[in-house]
């Protein structure tokens, strides 16, 4: 007991803690790899053509339409009760797929699904308002972790249910349920935190640091002053945290393939169903998940040992590494062996988590915290925008509604657009920096873009 209470009195070990434990749990989905199959198979009984064009569109539209509002919405309410909403609708999200029977039903899951995806900002951003700035680093590690342990061990686990067990698809939504009610109840032991990023809440003058109500009958965070000064250190950080043209370039990418990976991640059992039925064929969806898991781990940790100036090589990485991308997006496309496509999976995946993880790292490395939620926050948004762009384009059924191949083979033309504009942009980046009499004037300048991101 002397131990729990020491660990529960940190200033940084406890609330982590708790956020890493319902972080393994909120992302040990088992049943995740397998949906399409369950969709599509006897227990749902729904056609490949409505899964494609019809209900996964649904969730992209819902996605969009909830993330602003939730990213102010998170740090109105300080985090902890929109973690409590995720872990709320992710129960919902099990129960609909266990036992809510017909197509309106599946609908709603879609959007009862974007409320999820939408909430995910406060997981990564709670941290920050309850630990030290000194651990931050630390922290963010474990959540991190914890994140990818438990998407790694669903996977896996899925696999081995399905296919050494032989457990019915129902069956495994079932276990899921169980899990992701774990981290439901979970969420509750979080401490709530006592500060907002851009909502200050009046100060009390007995004390300092102490909020109050005002007394006009509503929350001081809610008056109009308090509003105004939200907005004001929203449109602060926004100017912070784009007035580098550096980052501005790091931040497009963030969005351009984002945008091209989810809607890959989205439809990806879809193309494998269709180069090898579910219904006929064994399949091994949740192994390769976990295998594109591991291996985007290692590339992500790979990042911190390896010595490369990401000033003046990171842009023509983002453009080599998104035409590899491109390729084994292609390849998925064009390829009619289940086995090939598992790998331009693989491939695929692990250069985008390698490339966001080193965008991240450079994004967060010369911003505030409440820059760097904000960025986050639009960068996802500006994705997102693009993904719905797209799918009503390409996907929808009341557009073009196009086939899974042909599908592939445009995300496979995006990808190769941003290569191709990342690749001119590095290479001019590169030349400019080694260039006599360039060199000095570029570090000057890079110097000054730290230090005004820094100042804020």
């Amino acid at each position: 007991m002397g131990c729990w209470a020491k660990l529960k009195l940190s200033d940084w070990a406890y609330p982590t803690a708790v956020l890493s434990l319902y972080g393994f749990f909120a992302n040990c989905r088992v049943a995740e790899p397998f949906l399409t199959p369950y969709l599509i198979g006897p227990n749902k009984n729904i056609s490949g053509e409505v899964v494609t064009n019809y209900l996964f569109p649904i969730w992209t539209y819902s996605y969009l339409a909830f993330l602003f509002p939730v990213f102010l919405l998170t740090d109105f309410l300080k985090y902890k009760p929109i973690i409590i909403v995720q872990g709320l609708f992710l129960v919902t999200n099990y129960v609909l797929l266990c036992f809510a029977p017909g197509l309106p039903a599946m609908t709603f899951l879609q959007v009862n699904y974007a409320v999820v995806t939408s909430t995910e900002v406060a997981y990564f951003s709670y941290i920050y308002s309850v630990i030290p700035v000194e651990n931050f680093q630390r922290a963010t590690g474990y959540l991190r972790s914890a994140m990818m342990a438990g998407y790694t061990f669903g996977a896996s686990l899925g696999q081995v249910l399905v296919s050494l067990a032989g457990v019915d698809y129902f069956y495994i939504n079932a276990i899921t349920l169980g899990i992701v009610s774990v981290a439901f109840l979970i969420s509750f032991w979080l401490p709530m935190p006592q500060r907002s990023m851009f909502f200050k809440g009046k100060k009390d003058g007995a004390g300092p640091g102490k909020e109050k109500m005002e007394h006009n009958g509503s929350p001081g965070c809610c008056s109009r002053k308090n509003v105004a000064t939200a907005g004001h250190l929203l449109w602060q950080s926004f100017r912070e945290s784009y007035s580098s043209r550096h980052l501005v370039y790091w931040s497009l990418w963030w969005a351009l393939a984002t945008a091209g990976y989810m809607q890959v991640f989205n439809y990806i059992q879809l193309m494998w169903d269709h180069i090898e039925p579910s219904a006929t064929s064994s399949i091994y969806n949740g192994g390769v998940e976990a295998a594109c898991s591991l291996v985007g781990a290692a590339a992500a940790f790979s990042v911190g040992h390896v010595k490369v100036t990401w000033a003046v090589w990171g842009e023509l990485a983002l453009g080599l590494f998104s035409a590899v991308g491109a390729g084994a997006v292609f390849l998925m496309a064009f390829t009619s062996s289940i086995w090939v496509c598992y790998s331009g999976y693989v491939t695929f995946k692990s250069c985008y988590m390698l490339l966001i993880t080193i965008t991240t790292f450079q994004i967060a490395s010369n911003l505030s915290m409440e820059c760097y939620a904000l960025t986050f926050g639009i960068n996802t948004f500006v994705a997102v925008s693009l993904q719905t762009i797209i799918t009503v384009i390409v996907v929808d059924e009341t557009a073009l509604g196009l086939d899974i191949v042909t599908q592939f083979i445009i995300y496979g033309s995006y990808y190769a657009a941003i290569s191709v504009l990342f690749l001119i942009r590095g290479t001019y980046t590169a030349c400019v920096n080694h260039s006599p009499g360039q060199t000095r004037t570029k570090e000057q300048e890079s110097s000054v873009e730290v230090i005004s991101a820094e100042r804020f």
